[in-house]
Order: structure tokens, then sequence, then C-alpha cells
């Protein structure tokens, strides 16, 4: 039996019957592995933010369980407008802002400082590293103890030293308690930046640099002109994942001063009112908003990173 040039056309115009349910079973086929941790990851996070979010509409404190009722948004209102709960609010802000500024700064200079040649540049890499892989608790404890200490701290102790027996000895931690946590974490975070920063500078046009300085620029001007404008998305994605991650941070405030001499920010001001006021409307309320923020912060960075993956698929 022949078959004609129209009929061979439309046969092989037309797509397979079973093309359509094996492409779909091909693609269950590929996913079924992942359900297990999608499920996982839906009952360790997600329920527990849902369940959170449910708090936040209810006035309820622990210590008094039958008087529990919906109030709408007026916890959200009481994190807003309470004294404490804003103050916290503006000591987590101060708090992001000097240390990603800072050790974002610090993080610049030694990565420009590991950029170059020199001896034992490995050794020192593995140093300037090593604080950013200390647990958060351990590093406040290091500085609180080891370095803030009136007594036998380090601090004191080269005071002492240098001063003689009239040197000042004085207590960190109660003079200057914002300082102290601030620089305990900025001296946690400067690695951070530093990595970041390095992967930038080291990715950056070697034969460009080198045309410039055969045309006479300086090293002042191969910064300003070459080098910051290549590492402008790196700068974002440090500042953008460093506030992710200093706006919730716990440890320090609470290992270095527990919250106190106006160091309270606001994830420490949650643990308060959930742990210690039993409020529990309250404090998921604060909670709700911190995760909002930190999701917000989060997007930007991803729209960092992805804008740098496309940049390096360009270039390759």
């Amino acid at each position: 039996m022949t078959v004609t040039a129209p009929a061979r056309v439309a046969a092989a115009g037309r797509p397979p019957r079973s093309a359509g349910p094996s492409n779909r079973m091909r693609a269950w086929a590929t996913r079924a592995p992942l359900l297990p941790a999608l499920i996982f990851m839906i009952v360790v996070t997600q329920l527990p933010f849902v369940a959170t979010l449910v708090y936040s509409f209810f006035d309820w404190n622990a210590l008094y369980p039958n008087d529990r009722h919906l109030t709408g948004f007026s916890n959200y209102a009481d994190v807003l407008t309470t004294p404490d709960l804003r103050r916290s609010v503006w000591t987590t802000i101060l708090l992001t802002v000097t240390v990603v500024l800072v050790s974002l700064l610090l993080g610049l200079l030694l990565a420009l400082l590991l950029d170059r040649r020199f001896r034992g540049r490995g050794v020192v890499r593995t140093m300037l590293i090593a604080p950013f892989l200390l647990v958060p608790v351990a590093a406040a404890l290091l500085w609180k103890h080891v370095l803030y200490n009136p007594e036998y701290g380090l601090f004191n102790g080269v005071l002492h030293w240098i001063g003689g027996d009239g040197a000042p000895q004085p207590d960190w931690i109660s003079d200057t308690p914002l300082l102290a946590v601030e620089a305990s974490l900025i001296w946690q975070w400067t690695p951070f930046m530093m990595l970041i920063l390095l992967a930038g500078l080291q990715s950056r046009d070697a034969e460009l640099v080198e045309a410039a300085r055969m045309d006479g620029a300086s090293d002042w001007q191969v910064f300003v002109h070459l080098t910051l404008p290549h590492l402008r998305r790196y700068l974002e994605l440090g500042v953008l994942l460093g506030s992710i991650y200093i706006v919730q941070n716990f440890d320090a405030v609470f290992t270095i001063t527990s919250g106190g001499l106006g160091t309270a920010n606001l994830p420490y001001t949650i643990y308060q009112t959930f742990y210690q006021a039993h409020e529990y409307g309250l404090a998921s309320a604060a909670g709700v908003l911190v995760v909002i923020g930190s999701l917000i912060l989060a997007t930007f960075a991803l729209r960092v990173v992805s804008s740098l993956f496309r940049e390096e698929a360009s270039r390759a």
C-alpha cells in the first residue's frame, strides 16, 4: 500500500499520541526524588511561619491562657508604637549599618592586600578567614572574657603594659556597650566581606588593567576607574547578605550584654517578649516584621547574584 505525499506530510506534522503523557511521566520521575526534601522544608520552615502569622493576630499571654482573643493588626501597631520595641528597631538599624559598612571597608582593604602576590599569602588568607569560621557564641564569649574583661582581659593588659600601674582600666562592656557588640561582629564578618570582594578582584580582566598601566594610569586611577566599577555588584552583594545576617543577629547581644545598656536589638526584644513576658501575639508580630524585612533584602540579594551570573556567562 502506497502513501501519498499529502498523507506523509500530515503524518509527519502530527505529534505522537504518547509524547505528552510520556513527557509528563518523565518530568515527575526526575522530580520525585526531590519531593521528600521539599516536604521536609515545608514542614520545618513554612508551617511554623504560618502558625506565627496566625498567632500575631491574637492577644495571647501564656500567663492568662483563657483570655485569648483575636485583635487583628493591633499587635503590629504595638510593635511600631511601643517605646521599647521602637528603640530596639532603631538599635537594630544602627547596629546593622555600622557593622556592614565598617566590615565592608575593612574587607575591601584586606581583599586588595590578598590580591597581590607575596610570600605566605596562603597562610595569611587562612588566618584572616578563621574568625568567620568560629561559632557565633564562641566568638562572642572570646570577646567578652578574653578581650573585654576589666580584670584579666587582653585590652586592659595592653594598657597596663604601655602605661604601667597608672594606666586606665576601663570596663569596656559597661562604658561602651553597643560599640563592644559592634566590634565583635565586625571582627567576625570582615572575612565574609573579604572573600566576596576578593572573588570580584580576581575576576577582573588582567589585560585591561595592564593596558591602563601601560597608558600611564596610577594605582589610584586604576582603583577608582576600573576596580571600583567592577566591584560594584560584589559590594552590593556584600551589603545585602551582611544586612540579612546582622539584622537577625542574636548571639552577640545575648552573650556580651544580655540585651542591657541599650543594646537590645529586635531579635533579642522578641526573645524577651516571648520567653520572659510570655506575650506570644506581640512577639509573633515582631517576628513576622523581621521575616518580611529579611525577605525584602534577600530578594535584592538574589537579583544581584543573578546579575553576576549573567555577566559571567556573557564573558564566557
